[in-house]
């Protein structure tokens, strides 16, 4: 699938009708034929009911048509802040963030200043699930993440690897060993950010807790790392999952243990997939 293909669709689209989508294009029609003809047998969906007298957009050109605006938004914008990092004018940078990340932020942004000494860097803290949309649709330029993952739409930068620990009451007999297995967590209910919160994350821990075995128990959803730290601590018996380098505080009533076999997940820079690459990796070597 190519932008080009993405621009023609949506100017047909828009003018449901092939010769004024060609005008607005500056092409000669039949080259807006043939790439739409190719783009559906890409997709294997049809988009674009045609007749002699109408073209109107099938049931799957509607919802393709969203995603197309969407795609090619992000890469004007993509290109926008590649031009200025090219020319060292871009002066504000849209960054999301994850919890425990102060101090690679911090290294990042320093480098990044190193070149540009005007540079703002606006920090974002909503839940993953929505830095990644934010980031297909151009609202941020990039964003740091835990437990990366291939995802449609953005391109990430696998830059390091974070150790996996377990937070659960003080008073269970588990608390009491140095590391855990996750198949001796198997009774107990897990608590698990929701889907819509940081699905990289939830999906990694399940997946762990499946190659050890068993079906997670999955009990109420957790928040933050401090409050499921306190309900872990307080409430009836559970565990939850963590980072060791989370700083997350043990207040005597939860104990957070090291996983065994260590269980390591990788973090890095997420940026739109448009973004050029010598750009993209120039941003993701200051976080490095």
């Amino acid at each position: 699938m190519e932008l080009r293909q993405l621009r023609y669709f949506v100017a047909v689209a828009e003018e449901l009708h092939f010769g004024r989508a060609a005008e607005r294009l500056h092409v000669a029609q039949p080259a807006v034929s043939q790439q739409l003809a190719r783009l559906e047998r890409q997709l294997g969906v049809t988009l674009l009911d045609r007749n002699p007298r109408s073209v109107r957009l099938t049931e799957d050109g509607e919802r393709m048509l969203v995603e197309a605006r969407a795609v090619l938004a992000a890469a004007e914008q993509a290109a926008a802040v590649a031009a200025q990092l090219k020319a060292g004018t871009i002066h504000t940078l849209r960054f999301g963030t994850s919890p425990g990340l102060g101090p690679r932020i911090e290294k990042g942004i320093e480098a990044l200043r190193a070149a540009d000494p005007e540079l703002v860097v606006e920090l974002d803290a909503r839940s993953v699930a929505q830095q990644l949309a934010a980031i297909r649709s151009g609202d941020l330029d990039a964003a740091l993440v835990r437990a990366i993952a291939p995802r449609h739409g953005v391109e990430t930068f696998e830059l390091w690897h974070d150790q996996v620990a377990v937070a659960l009451p003080a008073s269970s007999p588990l608390a009491q060993q140095d590391t855990i297995r996750l198949e001796q967590l198997a009774d107990l209910p897990l608590r698990l950010p929701a889907e819509e919160c940081d699905s990289l994350f939830r999906a990694a821990i399940l997946d762990a807790c499946r190659k050890a075995g068993f079906e997670p128990r999955l009990g109420r959803k957790a928040t933050t790392i401090e409050d499921t730290l306190v309900e872990v601590g307080t409430g009836a018996m559970s565990w939850a999952a963590t980072f060791s380098c989370s700083q997350a505080v043990e207040d005597g009533k939860a104990s957070v243990r090291l996983v065994d076999p260590p269980l390591m997940l990788p973090g890095g820079v997420v940026v739109p997939e448009t973004l050029p690459t010598a750009c993209a990796r120039e941003l993701a070597a200051a976080f490095g």
